[in-house]
């Protein structure tokens, strides 16, 4: 059976939102990140990514981790993508050139999205957005995510969706991405039909569901 190693409140959030698209079942081992337990390598301590245990699954020591008849991947955009490309149904591709497409809007989530949009997630947990210079940097980090927006603005002006018309991988790896950038609020302002299509993957029923997992875990 296939087994999903990490917790609900990390990147492994990406293929849980998937497996709950798919109603498909699994193995799911809550590994939690060692920086959030006191003491990660005591005897009390719970799995984690300093555990001997599963730095033997994956040495990087890295949340989130697949683990399916003798084969280990250990990126979550990875990990989504082989999902939906074997057992996806109508969230994979349905032929070459979406596969290709798909593989495509998930490196630029990776790339083009995610680093400054969790810049402005790891700002607004600190509590920096509130002084003048986690301010400035918040709007430095919403100026490079611009551009990749004003493409997806694009986008989406004519279509619902970023692959084949209907709600794919590659919608839900790009709206994990995004949704840190959500930490400040006026990022999507200029960008309407960029918020109308995360709403309606945010809106989703699994998606929900992931959230309240989430939700349900301790921070």
């Amino acid at each position: 059976m296939l087994k999903i190693y990490g917790v609900h409140r990390s990147r492994a959030s990406r293929p849980l939102w998937l497996l709950a698209e798919l109603d498909l079942p699994f193995e799911h081992v809550p590994v939690i990140q060692a920086n959030r337990v006191a003491h990660p390598h005591g005897p009390e301590a719970p799995l984690n990514t300093a555990s001997a245990a599963y730095l033997a699954v994956n040495p990087l020591g890295q949340i989130p981790c697949l683990e399916e008849e003798g084969l280990i991947l250990t990126e979550s955009l990875a990990i989504t993508l082989h999902i939906a490309r074997t057992k996806g149904g109508q969230l994979g591709p349905r032929s070459e050139p979406e596969d290709a497409l798909m593989v495509s809007w998930s490196l630029f989530a990776a790339t083009a999205v995610e680093p400054p949009a969790l810049e402005i997630q790891l700002i607004q947990r600190s509590g920096g957005g509130t002084s003048p210079e986690g301010q400035a940097a918040i709007s430095i980090a919403a100026e490079r995510l611009r551009r990749p927006l004003a493409r997806l603005e694009r986008h989406f002006a004519t279509e619902d969706y970023l692959v084949g018309g209907r709600f794919t991988v590659a919608d839900l790896n790009l709206a994990e991405t995004l949704r840190y950038g959500q930490a400040h609020p006026a990022l999507l302002e200029p960008f309407p039909a960029v918020a109308a299509w995360l709403d309606r993957c945010q809106s989703r029923p699994a998606f929900r569901l992931m959230m309240e997992r989430r939700a349900a875990e301790p921070e």
